[in-house]
């Protein structure tokens, strides 16, 4: 959450940010995931575009961050921690009403200038 920029980060409120292994089998299956690998994070909430002026008095709405799945995919340190930072930022898009669809093209325009940087020295 600290990686966010200040202008989406001063806009989030009461949004709580957990860690589990696993999504549970009751995710899995509102999900449609094939396996509890599948899914390496989860907003619950409502979304900010949708709250009106008698939203509040709530509890905080909830990004779950799945370790375990992201581990999974990743073989270094510095992988997790990317991964869980883009997974982050996934959440937080679904917070602020980005819908899958929208997600899967912008995560393809950051993977693609991704490949294009050149890789960090080592030293």
């Amino acid at each position: 959450m600290d990686a966010l920029p200040a202008r989406f980060k001063k806009l989030i409120e009461n949004v709580a940010v957990l860690v589990e292994d696993y999504p549970s089998l009751d995710v899995r299956r509102r999900m449609g995931a094939p396996s509890r690998s599948a899914i390496l994070g989860l907003y619950h909430g409502t979304p900010f575009q949708h709250r009106g002026p008698y939203y509040g008095n709530l509890p905080p709405d909830v990004i779950v961050i799945y370790q375990k799945p992201i581990e999974s995919i990743c073989a270094t340190e510095d992988e997790v921690r990317e991964q869980v930072q883009d997974t982050v930022v996934h959440e937080v898009a679904h917070y602020f009403g980005f819908s899958d669809e929208e997600l899967r093209e912008i995560e393809r325009q950051i993977a693609a200038e991704r490949s294009r940087k050149p890789a960090k020295k080592e030293g």
